[in-house]
C-alpha cells in the first residue's frame, strides 16, 4: 500500500470516489496517484487539507513524503 492509498483508507476512510470528491478530481486521477503515475496538484492538496480541518481529521504533511 503506497502513501496515497494509506492516506485515503486509513486517515480519511474513503473510497477512491469519495477521495476524488474531497480533492475535486476524478476517480481515475486518485487511481493514478495511488499507482504512482501522477502526483496531486497543489490545489487538490489544499482541498484535502481543508477537508481534514473541517472534519477535525488530524493532518501531517510529512505523510506525503515518507
Amino acid at each position: 500500500m503506497n502513501r496515497w492509498q494509506n492516506l485515503r483508507t486509513n486517515v480519511f476512510r474513503a473510497s477512491q470516489v469519495e477521495m476524488a470528491r474531497i480533492a475535486g478530481v476524478s476517480q481515475a486521477t486518485v487511481s493514478r496517484w495511488e499507482g504512482g503515475t501522477q502526483t496531486p496538484l497543489s490545489t487538490a492538496l489544499e482541498r484535502i487539507r481543508a477537508y481534514a480541518r473541517r472534519r477535525s481529521i488530524p493532518w501531517d504533511d510529512a505523510w506525503l513524503f515518507e
